[in-house]
């Protein structure tokens, strides 16, 4: 390594961990100029202040759909601010990194060793935006919906640009086709950007969140001081309308409250009944 690249990466180092100019050194030495490793290495020598940006919350930032030949991939890249978001080195690194997700087929950890059109890894690129827009950036999660089987449609939501918003939805679909079901698969899609469920049926939402509700229901129905027999119809209730809620093919269709999803589902159907195989829907910073 020059030493002006060394003196470049102890730029960076000190600009992400807050960590004085000899203690950064002394890390790129030992990881042979990794920036990553010289984090890690520094935090376990207990120098690193917290690595100062990376332990911030990044809970801005955009989402990202790629479609091509029927297979759609998604990726959220998180920033701190979404001024951060609307900065144009920013988007041109999400946009180049969703083309990469999609080539990756949605593996991060693969990805994020691909070279960039600029010749470094997606890895390194992270650290010198970081350092050059001075927030936190991550790469938060991908996925990919390959087209063995059914058809993939999706939605997002106010985009700032083609396939990039802050809300995107994708649902596949059996028993459709591209050309004569783009629309029911489009709005589907839509209706998932809107109504979040949390699985596809009611016996597909985790039984963990299910024991959860019913756990705090109860509470609400002892503390309104119901009697036990009357409390245990009122919970069972409860719960029904919690899985039908939350549930994809048992909501109201959002766009006509009179009718479930499943029925949408019926009714467009021809000779073979249209299936949800699966759904994602990714809303940035949620969960963060």
């Amino acid at each position: 390594m020059s030493n002006k690249d060394l003196l470049d990466n102890i730029k960076k180092l000190r600009e992400m961990t807050g960590v004085g100019f000899k203690d950064c050194k002394v890390a790129l030495d030992e990881t042979k100029g990794d920036i990553e490793k010289s984090i890690e290495f520094l935090r376990k020598k207990g120098i690193a202040k917290a690595s100062k940006k990376m332990s911030r919350t990044a809970s801005e930032g955009l989402a990202l759909v790629k479609e091509e030949d029927g297979q759609i991939s998604i990726i959220e890249i998180n920033s701190e601010t979404d001024f951060v978001a609307k900065n144009q080195d920013f988007i041109n690194f999400c946009k180049e990194l969703s083309d990469i997700n999609f080539s990756s087929k949605g593996n991060l950890e693969e990805m994020i060793n691909v070279k960039m059109n600029n010749g470094i890894l997606v890895k390194d690129n992270l650290v010198n935006l970081i350092a050059k827009i001075g927030e936190k950036i991550t790469i938060r999660r991908t996925r990919f919906f390959d087209n063995l089987k059914g058809s993939n449609f999706f939605y997002v939501h106010s985009a700032i640009e083609k396939n990039i918003g802050k809300i995107i939805s994708i649902v596949k679909l059996d028993g459709v086709t591209k050309d004569k079901n783009n629309e029911i698969g489009s709005k589907i899609a839509m209706h998932i950007a809107a109504s979040n469920p949390l699985a596809i049926d009611k016996d597909d939402i985790d039984k963990k969140i299910v024991d959860k509700e019913l756990e705090i229901i109860k509470a609400e129905i002892t503390n309104a001081g119901k009697p036990a027999e009357m409390a245990e119809k009122i919970s069972k209730g409860k719960i029904a309308k919690f899985l039908n809620d939350n549930s994809l093919l048992n909501q109201l269709w959002i766009m006509d409250p009179k009718k479930k999803v499943s029925d949408i589902l019926k009714e467009n159907s021809s000779d073979k009944m249209i299936k949800i195989l699966d759904f994602v829907k990714y809303k940035v910073g949620e969960g963060v």
